[in-house]
């Protein structure tokens, strides 16, 4: 069977440490495929700020609205809210089933966000989970 998504792999600073393109040893750019690409996707999508990307000014995630909140669940709220949302509008390769956040217990600014999300094309069942750091200094 041959693959419906490819795309190239783009390597995140939260995950691999230096952004930007990844090259093969050949010299090729590496490509990503089916769960890896959408997985890739989400992640891009969740990390970008609206109005950071000059062509779609409003794609991204809103996160970054949450940089001096409360360590409250109103703020792990509003984390659900805009990722549910962001998703919702920008990917729709996905179903999101389940958007959890929490406080980390042992890192005062850290956020635990955990998305469990449907591919729709073969209904397959996949997780991402990250953290967001946010400024316990207002």
């Amino acid at each position: 069977m041959t693959s419906r998504i490819r795309s190239l792999r783009f390597s995140h600073p939260d995950e691999h440490g230096s952004p930007g393109f990844s090259v093969s040893p050949g010299g090729a750019l590496e490509t990503v495929t089916e769960a890896a690409a959408v997985r890739q996707a989400l992640l891009l999508l969740l990390t970008t700020r609206p109005g950071e990307r000059v062509m779609r000014p409003d794609y991204g995630c809103r996160l970054n609205a949450l940089m001096f909140a409360l360590r409250d669940e109103t703020t792990a709220g509003l984390a659900i809210h805009y990722v549910e949302s962001a998703i919702r509008r920008w990917e729709p390769r996905v179903e999101v089933l389940k958007v959890d956040a929490r406080w980390d217990p042992s890192q005062p600014s850290s956020l635990l966000i955990h998305l469990d999300y449907r591919m729709r094309h073969d209904r397959a069942r996949y997780a991402l989970s990250w953290e967001l750091e946010v400024s316990t200094e207002v």
